[in-house]
Order: C-alpha cells, then structure tokens, then sequence
C-alpha cells in the first residue's frame, strides 16, 4: 500500500500540474482597437499583442448580448441567459440555482477571486445572486455601481460631494467581500494591484481569478491629473444637477460631441494594457507563467458613447451586428499546449468558457454537462478544425439575430424600444429584416433577405425552435 507520505507526494505533485485560471474582461473593447492588429498607428496595445504573440487569438469569438448585464451571465453560467429571462438592461438576473463558473472552480479546491466590475443586472445587491461572495467567490474587491463605474471616486466623502450627482456618476463605495470600502484613486492600477495581491496570496495552491476591468468604458477622462498633464488633456468636469438636465449633459459626454474623446478613450486603454503587462511580468517572476490559463474578452463590443473602433465590423455595442457582439478573445497556456501566435476562424462563444476551463482542469463532466457552451480546447490547439457551434442566437426582447454557418439573419421585433439606443445611445440597430453571408460580406453592408426569402423563412423557423427549447 502507498505510505500516507507518498500518496500526500502524489497529490501535492497533481496539484502543481493542475492550471491556474485568469479571466480578464474589458469593458466595452472595440475589435479594431489593439495595435497587433495594424489597423490604427494610434493604438498601442504592447501587453496584450504580447498575450495574443503568446496565445491563440479567435476571430470569430461572440457573447451572448450585445451590453453588459446579460452578457456577464451568459458567460458566468455557460448557459443562454434567455433561459431564465434575461434579455436587457432591467430584467436581467444572475439566476438562483445556475451554477457559475466560480462555483464549480470552488468546488475543484481552488481559491477563487473576483476584481473589478460585478455587473448582473436586478440581483446586484449585498443579498442576491450577483453579489460576488453569493455566487462562489472566496475573496472579493468590486462594484456595484451598476453600468458605469467611476474611474476615480468611490468613499462616503465622495458621495457627499456629488450629492444628488452621485448616482449618475457611479459615485459610492466600493466592496470588499461583505463589506463596504472608501476608495480614493485611478480604479484600473488598483484592480491591478489587487488582482497581484489575491494571486501572491493564493500561490501555494491552484487559483482562479476574474478580473474585470470597468475600462474601457466611458466616461474615460476620469483621468488621474499626472496622466492628463502627460498627455496634454484636458480635464473636464463630471456632471452637476447645475449644469442642467443629464441627457442634454451626457449627449456633449459621448461620441461624437466629446472633444478629444478618442484620446481619452485610448488613454484609458494603454492603462489597462500596462496592467495586464504588470500581470504577465508578475507571473513570470513567481514562475506561474507556464501552468496559468489566461482569457483576455470584451463583455461587449466597442461602443459609439467611448469612441471604440469595431473596424472591420459594422456596428456597436447595443446592437446585433457583429459590432455590436463579435469581440477580442486571446487564451493563452503553454504547458496546455495552446499554441503561440495562432489565429483561429470559427464560431466560438462566451458560453464555452465554462466547460472549457473545467475540463481543462479536471473537473468531472458533472459539473458543466448544463452548459450550452462546448469545450473550446480542441479547437483553440488545431486539433480539431470544427469551431465548437454550427449556429448561435441571440434575444434582446427587441431585436433578435441568429447565425447559422455563413448567414446571419438580424430582426427587429420592436421599434418603440429602439428609441433609447438611436435616441441616447447614437447606435443604429437593424430595421426591419436583414440577412447577410458572412463569409462574403463580413461588414454586412448587403442585405439579401429580399433576394434570399427562404433562408430568412429558415433561420426564423431556427431561431423559433431555438426559442421555445429554452424551458426544457
């Protein structure tokens, strides 16, 4: 029989082969927008042309909503958030009893923490479900703020300050675990610092962080003075209740009234690179580097409120266009065997992270057989050259897409509720009834459902079938 140390020696030695995980999310990250890419010379994206040089980058990588709130379940379940509900910002929910991601890393015996930006929709609170500690997060330092998150203000002082204004500008403390923490500072270097901190902590066995940074999203010159002045912006004042009503403020906030707006936003985007570059050098220093999987995605596509570039993609966050849902995803984990460098063309999801990541640490295929997201590893390694789906769907109550192979059908089921996205938000959503072949037409700038009415007939009696197979 194998002596007590020997077997404690084999289980200490299949720990050590076992992989850390690293999830960063950006928020709201245009797909043109990182300098490997060669697209715009103003971009600068050294760390994360480094992580893509170092990893596997997919092209064709979708989430599950095109803003933030269902997105973030979709890829926190591995499932359709439609099943329970979930379709856009006010009636979205991290699900009581929907297994998360985190819950199920837990339950492998691995040390979980979540930084940054928890954002789930109605369940965002100390008691429900999208609260960090309730769904499977050991260790914790985030906000609630809701959509927005303030790039530098966040103590009871603050909230003081801003009065009546604190809510809009995401003024208020953040959270750390159960309790609420003043903060005074630039929101992206701290979740850095403390994404190092949670890792240097939990190193002695495996870990799984979620790191989601509240960058890119606008409003980006809430700057630190020193980078102002380095980059010669200027700064500019949040909003007051003096000023006048908010939504004649905040249109002179967004694209294409914000002077200067792309230079903030890139601004904001080095920032975050230098972060992950923080990160990946860390690694190397603890010798973490080579057994530790790591994601870089976008909740969402880039948006037109942060002067995002989706290029060559049409459209925007808030919308079905693959702008609006076709983001970056680099994975990168050289003793997994993910090859340095490679690109991949396929349809891949948000949701196969979950079975992706399990399996690759040896979780039973228990724990994520409820998935609608497939194991994506194959695929990510070249071993296989089938993307993990055929077709995918997407719901927003509103306007509704499905992607079947090449084609891609976009609708609107109603126009009312485009008022505030065109209205607000200056994105352009569908009108009508469109369809596109991907494959020709990537940009969808040709709209063939007139030319082509039985693949319109097929793809809605799909998305149909799709749908009402949600309650099973």
């Amino acid at each position: 029989m194998m002596s007590m140390l020997a077997a404690s020696m084999a289980m200490a030695t299949a720990a050590s082969q076992t992989p850390n995980v690293i999830l960063i999310v950006a928020d709201d990250h245009g797909y043109a927008d990182r300098s490997i890419l060669g697209i715009h010379s103003e971009v600068r994206t050294p760390n994360l042309d480094r992580l893509a040089r170092e990893g596997t980058s997919c092209e064709e990588f979708y989430v599950t909503a095109p803003v933030c709130n269902p997105s973030r379940c979709g890829l926190l379940t591995g499932q359709y958030q439609e099943r329970w509900g979930s379709y856009w910002f006010g009636n979205t929910k991290l699900a009581d009893g929907v297994p998360t991601l985190a819950e199920k890393m837990r339950d492998q015996g691995y040390a979980t923490g979540f930084i940054g930006k928890a954002h789930y929709g109605t369940t965002d609170k100390p008691g429900g479900r999208g609260f960090p500690p309730n769904h499977g997060y050991d260790e914790s330092f985030f906000s609630m703020c809701g959509g927005r998150v303030h790039y530098m203000h966040h103590s009871k002082k603050a909230v003081e300050d801003y009065g009546k204004a604190a809510s809009q500008m995401a003024v208020e403390p953040l959270w750390q675990n159960r309790e609420k923490f003043d903060f005074e500072g630039f929101t992206t270097w701290e979740f850095g610092k403390r994404a190092r901190d949670f890792i240097e902590s939990n190193k002695a066995k495996p870990f799984y962080l979620h790191l989601a940074f509240n960058a890119v999203h606008n409003f980006a010159w809430q700057l630190p003075p020193e980078e102002l002045k380095k980059r010669g912006l200027p700064n500019r004042n949040d909003w007051m209740p003096s000023e006048g009503p908010y939504l004649d403020w905040y249109d002179n906030a967004i694209m294409p009234n914000l002077e200067r707006g792309r230079e903030y936003y890139l601004a904001q985007l080095e920032l975050m690179d230098e972060e992950i570059g923080r990160l990946l050098d860390y690694l190397d220093k603890t010798g973490l580097a080579n057994n530790t999987i790591i994601v870089y995605m976008s909740d969402n596509g880039g948006s037109t409120c942060n002067f995002a570039d989706n290029t060559p993609l049409r459209g925007t966050k808030y919308t079905l266009y693959e702008g609006g849902i076709r983001v970056p995803l680099i994975v990168r984990w050289p003793k997994g065997g993910v090859p340095a460098g490679a690109t991949r063309n396929g349809m891949v999801s948000s949701m196969d992270l979950m079975p992706t990541l399990l399996k690759a640490v040896k979780a039973p295929k228990s724990a994520y057989s409820q998935c609608d997201g497939k194991d994506m590893m194959p695929f990510l390694k070249g071993r296989s050259k089938s993307s993990t789906h055929k077709e995918l769907y997407w719901d927003c109550g509103f306007q509704i897409a499905v992607r079947d192979g090449d084609w891609k059908l976009y609708k609107i089921a109603n126009e009312q509720q485009l008022r505030y996205v065109t209205d607000t938000e200056h994105a352009s959503p569908a009108h009508g009834t469109e369809l596109y072949n991907l494959k020709d037409d990537p940009g969808e700038k040709v709209n063939l459902a007139e030319a082509h009415p039985e693949i319109v007939a097929k793809l809605e009696k799909k998305f149909d079938a799709w749908k009402a197979g949600l309650s099973k």
